[in-house]
Formats: structure tokens, sequence, C-alpha cells
């Protein structure tokens, strides 16, 4: 057998538990939830990061859904229940290949059954309108991360890709953090700034994830993890998952992308666009400035690198698919994650190792976060808080 086939069997048995897709937001973007427009029952190649033949031959087992919206929604609690909504009926639309998952049982209970657990993440503070009310509301509908920002700043935590304001969480914000864990919800560090890495990691009292994210050491790219906060995770409990993104592990695609972001502002449109219209914009400047491209070796650097720093029981896989404009060479959709296995398991890595990659820490993390939770339940209430009474002193 090839390396390919090892990967392949090692994936029937232990799928990916992949921690972010941005495929209700291409829906929302392309066809404006027209899910006949876009049938993932189908092959949607042409348009497409994600359908369900691709998600089958990636060997895909569960699927953190994300629900995003960008920072400047005029109202972002509405447009990410929009969201939710479109993976329900995604879910609704498809039960032979999806099922929902609102806890750790229920995504073994779905891999047993041989479907795809269909769990969601809201990608950004904003999502909850500096409301601990709200962020109830979405856990309640099955939102089981939330991303404390995205690329901008919220007014209680820091980006890392915004000019610092709060110097990491605000008091409001550790108070966000407290209830995430009361409620069960995984903290998710991804997008944020260090500063906010290390605060949030500070007042969690459950393990946190990172959802979509790599090694700063490989790729000084603020979106990145720093080695500090990667060897805190063994005493968190927390789980690292690796992104695909390349403009974040390949280091010759950060100038590059700054170059082409900013030729889609010139050419007004958002640099996160990937409509048809945005895509031959991002096209033509790729034609007279050829893109540095990431590989799988790539991805499987920043692998070796965080499992030196956290170790083997702390990291997991979150590609970010139908949320990049650009993918690694052999990892260009979601049926590309046996490539990555491969290659690791030609770099020496254990089939036992490998599991913990890509299903068991994503399962025990979220495990954990729910034992977490039940003992606070028992002792402390719902928190009825405000940012105009924590944050007042600009705490």
């Amino acid at each position: 057998m090839t390396s390919l086939d090892d990967a392949r069997a090692l994936l029937a048995e232990f799928p990916v538990a992949d921690g972010h897709n941005d495929l209700p937001w291409a829906l929302r973007e392309q066809v404006r939830y027209d899910l006949d427009a876009r049938d993932i029952a189908a092959d949607q190649a042409g348009h497409l990061h994600t359908d369900i033949p691709r998600l089958r031959a990636g060997g895909v087992g569960a699927q953190y859904w994300s629900v995003y919206v960008r920072t400047d929604s005029p109202d972002p609690v509405a447009a990410t229940l929009e969201q939710i909504d479109c993976v329900r009926q995604l879910i609704d639309r498809h039960p032979e290949d999806l099922r929902s998952a609102l806890t750790a049982a229920d995504m073994e209970a779905v891999r047993r059954e041989g479907r795809i657990a269909s769990l969601m993440g809201a990608e950004g503070g904003h999502s909850i309108a500096n409301s601990l009310g709200t962020l109830r509301g979405l856990y309640a509908l099955g939102v089981r991360y939330l991303t404390l920002t995205h690329n901008d700043n919220v007014d209680w935590a820091d980006s890392a890709t915004d000019e610092p304001r709060a110097g990491g969480l605000t008091a409001f914000g550790r108070e966000v953090v407290r209830e995430m864990n009361r409620l069960g919800m995984l903290v998710d560090l991804s997008h944020v700034a260090a500063t906010t890495m290390r605060d949030a990691l500070d007042a969690s009292s459950a393990p946190v994830i990172f959802s979509h994210s790599s090694a700063r050491a490989v790729c000084d790219h603020p979106r990145n993890i720093p080695d500090d906060v990667l060897e805190r995770l063994p005493a968190n409990g927390g789980v690292a998952m690796v992104t695909f993104v390349p403009k974040f592990v390949l280091q010759a695609a950060v100038d590059w992308t700054a170059a082409a972001d900013e030729n889609m502002r010139a050419h007004g449109f958002h640099h996160l666009d990937t409509t048809p219209e945005a895509m031959k914009v991002h096209r033509a400047f790729e034609e007279r400035h050829p893109r540095p491209v990431a590989t799988v070796a790539t991805v499987a650097d920043h692998l070796d690198h965080m499992r030196e720093a956290a170790g083997i029981d702390h990291l997991g896989i979150g590609g970010d698919y139908d949320g990049t404009a650009f993918t690694p060479d052999g990892l260009d959709d979601v049926s590309g994650y046996p490539n990555l296995i491969a290659e690791l398991l030609d770099r020496g890595w254990s089939k036992a190792d490998l599991a913990k990659l890509t299903w068991k820490n994503a399962v025990r993390v979220l495990d954990a976060a729910e034992s977490v939770a039940r003992g606070l339940q028992q002792t402390r209430p719902p928190s009825n808080a405000t940012i105009e009474s924590l944050d007042a002193a600009g705490g």
C-alpha cells in the first residue's frame, strides 16, 4: 500500500474533524442561499471548495460550519441568524450525509452512523453585539464556538490585524470568556491578537481552541500563534487547528497577498470577496504577478513545529475552505485531506498520533468544555453584566 492508501484507511476509522469551513458565507455571497443553484449533493468544483462528494473523498467526519458575517454588517446579529439558518437548511436537505451535532457524544454517534457531524462556530465577537444574552441565544441555536474577533477589533477584544486598543481583553471581554465557559461554548482564539490569546488563556477555566491558525515561528504573520502561546496549550488542554491559507503558511505569500489585497480595494472590492467578479480581478492580478504557491509540505512543516511546541494532544485541522481565494497545491479543496495525512505518514507520524490530529483531539476538547460547564452551572448563574458596567473605567 502507498502512503495515500494508508491515509485513506486511517481516515475511514478516524475521519477529519475540521475546525472551520466558510461554505455558508460562500452560499450567501454567491447565490443568496439559493441552495438549488449550489446543490452540494453534486460537484460544485467550479464554484466552491466544498460539496458532499468531495467531503466524502476527503475523509471528513465532522465539520464546524462557520456562521461568519462581516464586521461591517449593518445588523450582524440578524446576519448571523441567517447563517445559522443556512446550516440548518443544508442539514435538512442532506439527511443521508449530514447530521447536526451539539456535543462530543453526538460527534461520535454521527461518526458511527457514517454521516458527517455538523457543528457551528461564530467567527467574530461582533456577532453578539456586546450582549451576553445574545451569546446565550447563539449557544441555544447550536453555536459551539465563538471566535473572539475577526479581522477588526471588537469593543472588548483586540484583533491580530487591527491597531491595538484594549491591550488584549477588557473586563467585559474576560466576562465573555467566563460566560462561554459556563455555557460550554469553546473560546476560539484564531484571528485575535497575541495579547488577547494570553488574556483569554488566563481567564478561561476550560480548554480553548484555535479553529484555523498556524505557527508564527514558521510563517511570521500576526494571524498565527506564537510559540509561547502554543507552549501553554498542554496546561490549558486546548487544541490548535492548523490552517491551509497560503498567506498564513508561506512566508513568500505574505507580501504578495498584501499587494493583491490592495489591488482588490483599488477595484472597489473587499479584499476577502470571492464572488466571480472579484475572482476575475484576483486572477488578472495573478497573471501579472505570479502567486507564490504553498504545498502540502508547507502545511506539514507547520504541524511538525506545532507538535514540537504544543505536543500531539493539542493539534487539529481547520482548513478554512471557502473562506480563502487560494489554497495550497494538493489541498485544493475538501477532498485533499488524505494528501496531508500521507505527507505526515511519510515524515514518520504514527497512526495513533494522526488519529489524535484528525479526530480525537477535536472530540476531547469539546467534551472537556462540556465537563467544565456542568461544574460551573452548579455554582454560577447566567451573567447579565454589561459592557457599560464593566468597561466604564476603561477596563
